[in-house]
C-alpha cells in the first residue's frame, strides 16, 4: 500500500474514530441528564402531590379528585394512590407515540423511575401517593439533541477531513515532485524542484537536488570532454578546421547520400611557397597569417547549410559549399581579400584559389583531381591568381521551378511514393530496424527520385512537412502491413512548419498500434539550432510510443543546449565519424566517449554508413548498440 493511502487510511479512521467517539459520549451523556431530569422530576411531583393531598384531612373522595387532576395535566404515564387501609385510586396511559425513531428507542433505552411519597393527616399514615413521568417527552428531546450533536459532530468530521486533504495533498505534493524529479533523472533529464515547508521533505528535496546538480555537472564536464576528443579526432589543431581525412569522408558522404545536396562547389586555396614564408616571417608569424587565412576562407560557409572547411595539409585549405554555384565575382572577391590579409604579413605571402564544382554521385576522386587541376592553373596565373571551372548547376525541370512544385504535388496527391529498406542491425544480428529513405516518382512512369532530387526544391517551396508527413503515412501502412519496426527521416525544416506537429500527431493516435514501431530521426543541425523545436516535439508526442532521435550526429551533439532535457530515445552517429576508426584510435575514442555520454541519458547509439567489417568491429567494441552501411547489410 502507498504511503499516502496509509496516511489517508490514518486520517480517516482518527476522524471516523473521533466522530464516533464524541457520537457516543453526547448521546450517553444526554441520556443521563434525560434520566436524571426525569428521577428528579418525578420526586419532586410525588412530593407535591402528597403535600396536596394531606391537607384534605384524610378526605378520600377530595383526594381522588385532587389525583384525577394532576394526571390529567398531562406527561405522565402513573399516578397513583395506595391507601394504608386497602382502597387505591390508579390513572395510567396506556401508550403514547415516542416521538423517535423505534430504532433509536430500543438502541438508548430510558428508565422512568418513579417518585414515591407518604400521605399523612397529622402524625395518622394515609397512604402513599406513586408518580411516574412518561418518557416519550424525553425520547423526542434526547432524539433533538442528539440529531443536533450528529450536525454539528459531521460539520467538525467535514473540517477534519477538508484538513486531512489539504495536510495529505501538502505532503504528495512534494513526494510527486521528488518522484518526477527522480524519474526524469532515470530519463537523462536533470530537474531541481522547489523546497517543501515540511522539514523532513525538505531535507529529502535538498539531497535529490544536489544529487541532480552534481549529476548535472558530471554530465557537463563530460561533454566538454567530448567536444575536446571530436576536436583531437576530426580538426586541425592550429586553425580549428576540419583535418583532411576528416574533410574528405565529409565530401565523399556528400557526394554519396541520398539526402545529400545534389551538387556544390568546392574551393581550395593554397598558401604559397610556405617554407620560404616560414624563413622570412618566423614560425609564429606564419601560423597567425595560416589562421587567419583559416578563419577567412571558414566565413565563406558560414551562411551555407552543410558547408565545411579543412586545412588538407601544411599550405592547403578548403571549404565545400552544398547547394551553391560560385561566381567568377565571387572568386575575384575572395582573392582581394585574402590579398590584403597577406599583404598585411608582409614578406611576400601569397595564396592561389580554385573551385570546381561537383554533382552528388561523382566519385570523390573525380572531384579532387578537377579541383587540383584548377589549383594547377591558379598557380600558373601567379600570387593570388584564382581559377574557376564551369560546371553544371542543378537539374531543373522544363517549367522551372513551378513545375518542380506541381510535379511534387502531384507525385503526393498520387501517392507516387516508395519507401527504401535498409536494416540498421545490432551486434547480434537483429533487425532494430529498417532504415526507410523515400523515394518520389516526379514524372508518372518515370523513376523514384531520392531526396537529392527534390528535397532542394521542397526547402523552396515549403513542402517538406508534406513530403515527411506522406513518408509517415507509408511507413506506419507498412508497419501494419508486416508489424516490421521502420525509421523515417524526417527534415529540420517540418519542425518549424504550421501544422506539421499537430498532423504528425493525429496520424499517430489514429494508428496507435502501429506507432508503436515508429522511428523517427531528424538532423543533428535542428537539435543544435532550435532545440527549443524539438523539446516541443518531443513532449507533444509523448505517450504515443513513437521513438524521437538525432541522424549525422557528432559535430554538435556535445554543444546541443540541454540534450538531457530533449527527450529523445537514440542518436545515430555520422559516417565521418564511424568510418576508417578501426585505424584512426582518437576517433575510436571519440566514439566511445560520445556512447558512454549517450547511455548516462538513456539514449541508444547506432552507428550510420560502416563500410568496412574492421570498422564494424571496433564499433561493437565501443559499445554502439546497432549499425547500418554495406558493412551490415553483407
Amino acid at each position: 500500500m502507498s504511503l499516502i493511502r496509509q496516511v489517508w487510511l490514518v486520517v480517516l479512521a482518527t476522524v471516523v474514530l473521533a466522530f464516533a467517539g464524541s457520537f457516543a459520549v453526547t448521546i450517553v451523556s444526554a441520556r443521563h441528564y434525560v434520566q436524571t431530569q426525569l428521577r428528579v422530576k418525578n420526586s419532586d411531583n410525588a412530593a407535591a402531590l402528597a403535600l396536596s393531598l394531606s391537607q384534605q384531612g384524610g378526605d378520600w373522595g377530595l383526594m381522588e379528585l385532587l389525583v384525577a387532576a394532576q394526571f390529567d395535566t398531562g406527561h405522565y404515564q402513573e399516578v397513583s394512590l395506595y391507601g394504608v387501609d386497602g382502597r387505591s385510586v390508579q390513572r395510567q396511559m396506556p401508550s403514547v407515540p415516542m416521538y423517535a425513531p423505534a430504532w433509536f428507542v430500543r438502541m438508548v433505552p430510558l428508565v422512568s423511575e418513579p417518585g414515591v411519597a407518604q400521605v399523612s393527616d397529622g402524625w395518622r399514615a394515609i397512604g402513599t401517593v406513586r408518580v411516574v413521568s412518561h418518557a416519550a417527552y424525553a425520547y423526542r428531546d434526547l432524539w433533538r439533541a442528539t440529531l443536533q450533536a450528529g450536525v454539528w459532530l459531521a460539520a467538525v468530521g467535514v473540517l477534519a477531513g477538508l484538513a486531512g486533504h489539504v495536510m495529505v495533498a501538502g505532503i504528495r505534493r512534494p513526494l510527486r515532485s521528488t518522484v518526477r524529479q527522480a524519474q526524469a533523472l532515470v530519463d537523462g533529464r536533470y530537474l531541481t524542484v522547489e523546497e517543501p515547508k515540511v522539514p523532513e521533505l525538505r531535507r529529502l528535496t535538498q539531497a535529490m537536488n544536489a544529487m541532480v546538480q552534481r549529476v548535472r555537472q558530471a554530465f557537463e564536464e563530460q561533454a566538454r570532454q567530448v567536444e575536446v576528443l571530436r576536436r583531437q579526432a576530426s580538426c586541425d589543431a592550429l586553425t580549428g578546421l576540419w583535418q583532411r581525412q576528416h574533410f574528405l569522408r565529409a565530401l565523399e558522404l556528400m557526394l554519396e547520400r541520398d539526402d545529400a545536396a545534389p551538387y556544390g562547389a568546392l574551393v581550395l586555396v593554397r598558401m604559397l611557397d610556405l617554407a620560404g614564408l616560414n624563413a622570412r616571417l618566423g614560425r609564429r608569424r606564419t601560423d597567425e597569417l595560416i589562421v587567419a587565412v583559416a578563419q577567412a576562407v571558414q566565413a565563406w560557409g558560414q551562411d551555407v547549410a552543410d558547408a565545411g572547411a579543412g586545412r588538407l595539409n601544411g599550405s592547403d585549405l578548403a571549404v565545400m559549399l552544398p547547394n551553391r554555384q560560385v561566381r567568377s565575382e565571387e572568386m575575384q572577391s575572395w582573392s582581394q581579400a585574402l590579398r590584403r590579409l597577406c599583404e598585411a604579413a608582409g614578406q611576400g605571402a601569397a595564396v592561389a584559389l580554385a573551385c570546381t564544382g561537383w554533382q552528388r554521385g561523382q566519385t570523390l576522386s573525380e572531384v579532387l583531381v578537377r579541383a587540383d587541376e584548377g589549383l594547377a592553373h591558379a598557380e600558373a596565373s601567379g600570387p593570388f591568381g584564382w581559377h574557376l571551372q564551369v560546371h553544371d548547376g542543378p537539374l531543373v525541370m522544363v517549367g522551372g521551378q513551378g513545375a518542380w512544385k506541381h510535379a511534387l504535388d502531384e507525385a503526393l496527391a498520387h501517392r507516387r511514393v516508395r519507401l527504401e529498406r535498409f536494416p540498421l542491425r545490432d551486434a547480434k544480428g537483429g533487425l532494430v530496424h529498417w532504415e526507410c529513405p523515400l523515394r518520389l516518382q516526379l514524372v508518372a512512369s518515370g523513376p523514384f527520385e531520392p531526396a537529392a532530387s527534390w528535397l532542394p526544391l521542397a526547402l523552396r517551396t515549403l513542402s517538406t512537412s508534406a513530403v515527411d508527413l506522406c513518408a509517415v503515412d507509408e511507413a506506419l501502412r507498412e508497419i501494419r502491413s508486416d508489424g516490421r519496426p521502420r525509421g523515417v527521416n524526417v527534415a529540420a525544416a517540418s519542425l518549424q512548419a504550421p501544422g506539421f506537429v499537430v498532423g504528425l500527431r493525429d496520424r499517430l493516435d489514429a494508428a496507435a498500434a502501429a506507432a508503436q514501431s515508429l522511428w523517427l530521426d531528424f538532423p543533428e543541425t535542428a537539435a543544435w539550432l532550435h532545440p527549443e523545436l524539438v523539446r516541443d516535439l518531443a513532449q507533444r508526442l509523448k505517450g504515443t510510443g513513437v521513438r524521437l532521435g538525432l541522424e549525422h550526429a557528432g559535430e554538435y551533439l556535445a554543444r546541443i543546449e540541454r540534450l538531457y532535457e530533449m527527450g529523445l530515445d537514440f542518436i545515430k552517429i555520422d559516417a565521418r565519424f564511424t568510418r576508417g576508426v578501426a585505424s584512426q584510435p582518437e576517433q575510436a575514442q571519440f566514439v566511445r566517449s560520445t556512447v558512454v555520454l549517450a547511455h548516462g541519458l538513456g539514449l541508444s547509439v547506432f552507428a550510420e554508413g560502416v563500410a568496412r567489417a574492421e570498422d564494424l568491429a571496433v564499433l561493437w567494441d565501443c559499445g554502439v548498440d546497432g549499425a547500418t552501411g554495406p558493412a551490415v547489410e553483407s
